[in-house]
């Protein structure tokens, strides 16, 4: 079990801005080997969902993380990006909390409006069980094959 935690930017401690900024640098330039630069100024204009242990109290124990990116940044629509889980929550169902929460929290928040993701391409099936559909030709980012995709 989680706590989650929706925060704007602005809201964030620096205990917590630091864990977040420091798990998607683990997962994103670590594991994945690619360099890039993961910190910008969408971060700003976004909405920040976090999960951690649950009754640990402590951002230390981030399990997941993903933002969700205001509409008119980055697309037109709210955008979801950033999404991750770390290697020990993995293979538990915290990825599918995590996007389940993100698109109930995005049609509240963005009434009307479909979401847009840059998903990597391997993840293509996962988006599609939360009815993501392709809208673009694999494309690369950072030296990973992605997709846009759109909800309907």
């Amino acid at each position: 079990m989680y706590d989650w935690t929706w925060k704007r930017f602005e809201e964030l401690t620096l205990d917590e801005l630091y864990e977040m900024l420091k798990i998607r640098q683990q997962v994103f330039t670590v594991e994945q080997n690619c360099a890039y630069q993961d910190v910008d100024e969408l971060d700003k204009v976004s909405w920040h969902l976090f999960a951690l242990k649950q009754g640990s109290g402590t951002v230390t124990e981030i399990q997941a993380y993903l933002r969700i990116v205001d509409p008119g940044f980055k697309y037109l629509e709210p955008s979801i990006g950033r999404v991750l889980t770390t290697l020990e929550a993995r293979g538990k169902g915290i990825g599918k909390q995590l996007l389940n929460k993100a698109i109930e929290f995005s049609d509240v928040e963005f009434p009307g409006l479909s979401i847009r993701i840059s998903a990597q391409q391997h993840l293509e099936k996962f988006y599609r069980e939360f009815g993501f559909e392709p809208v673009s030709a694999p494309y690369d980012e950072d030296g990973i094959p992605h997709l846009e995709m759109l909800t309907s």
